[in-house]
């Protein structure tokens, strides 16, 4: 009985712990997500489609930071299509998430640090534009701005709607550029001074329900898999994933796509107890983007493209641990 209690006890505080930090990330992003759909326009648009050039560099450099909120961030980007894709990919396959941090503990010496924290960045920024530049030849990279979508289907009543494009939902799709963004169609015209006041409120509300959703969800899911892995215990999973060289980048991959900021944790501390080698830790550390892929199930709801995007980031991070096994790279 004592045990059950403790396992309930241990993986409710690591639910909670999991969960309360990406609250800040979240509510930041709607916060921006709802500011651009509220002001969003033609020139908005095409801005954001210009900064998404670049935007695999840039997420593949925020992705190295130790903090998985960063993923669930580019996870609701995209969901949005505020970023690309190869921006997305380019932040889950360099999220650091946890492994930095169990380095650190460990002193493990700077220099393989840098090295491997090195090895995701490039990864990512690469594989970032090489989905982009694939995309863009198969002339699937133009993607309006699909943030009035989340609106609309979590019933959150965006900033700039008012009572007719509530009334009249196709309103807000036939006229997304006017009607949706201010009421500034002919047949809503407002008090601007009104509206703005109204608008600013809106967005902060909406945000926060928006937040308030997925906390909830990514807690739940937390909640479900921080028992089982309590369960399980890492020993068994030390014996699944270190059964051979090759089974090995399969497994820790496997591992590694486990929603759970856990996963990277067992995998740097099984590659520093020496039952993995840099081919199988680089794997699971590649894959491993945390609560970045609850979000994306949870804001993308796409069924077909998020397992397209979760088989693609697996084969990426395979690859590229059976590329480092082959060439014996060590860090």
């Amino acid at each position: 009985m004592e045990e059950i209690t403790h396992i309930i006890t241990h993986t409710l505080e690591h639910a909670v712990a999991d969960t309360l930090y990406l609250i800040p990330f979240l509510f930041v992003t709607y916060l921006a997500m709802e500011w651009l759909e509220h002001a969003s326009g033609k020139r908005t648009q095409e801005a954001v489609q210009r900064a998404g050039a670049a935007g695999p560099l840039v997420g593949a450099l925020l992705g190295a930071v130790p903090q998985c909120g960063f993923s669930a961030a580019a996870s609701t980007l995209y969901a949005g299509r505020v970023v690309t894709l190869g921006t997305l990919f380019a932040v889950f396959l360099s999220t650091s998430d946890e492994m930095l941090p169990i380095f650190l503990a460990e002193q493990v010496p700077p220099l393989t640090i840098v090295k491997v924290v090195g090895a995701k960045v490039i990864i990512g920024l690469c594989m970032g534009f090489v989905v982009d530049a694939a995309l863009r030849l198969a002339r699937r990279d133009k993607q309006r701005l699909r943030i009035h979508e989340l609106c609309e289907r979590d019933r959150c009543r965006c900033a700039g709607d008012c009572a007719t494009c509530a009334d009249n939902p196709e309103l807000v799709y036939e006229h997304h550029d006017d009607c949706a963004h201010g009421c500034t169609h002919e047949h809503h015209a407002h008090d601007h001074g009104h509206d703005h006041a109204r608008g600013w409120a809106g967005i902060a509300k909406s945000a926060l329900l928006h937040t308030v959703q997925v906390t909830a969800f990514i807690f739940a899911i937390t909640l479900v898999l921080n028992g089982v892995l309590e369960v399980v215990g890492e020993d068994a999973l030390a014996r699944v994933i270190g059964a051979n060289a090759a089974l090995s980048v399969l497994a820790s991959a496997l591992v590694g796509l486990v929603p759970n900021c856990a996963a990277s944790v067992v995998i740097a501390q099984l590659y520093l107890e020496g039952v993995l080698g840099a081919g199988a830790m680089m794997a699971g550390l590649l894959v491993s983007a945390g609560v970045g892929l609850l979000v994306l199930v949870r804001a993308n709801r796409h069924a077909r493209e998020n397992l397209a995007i979760v088989g693609v980031l697996y084969a990426t991070g395979v690859a590229w641990g059976l590329i480092i096994n082959a060439l014996g790279i060590v860090f």
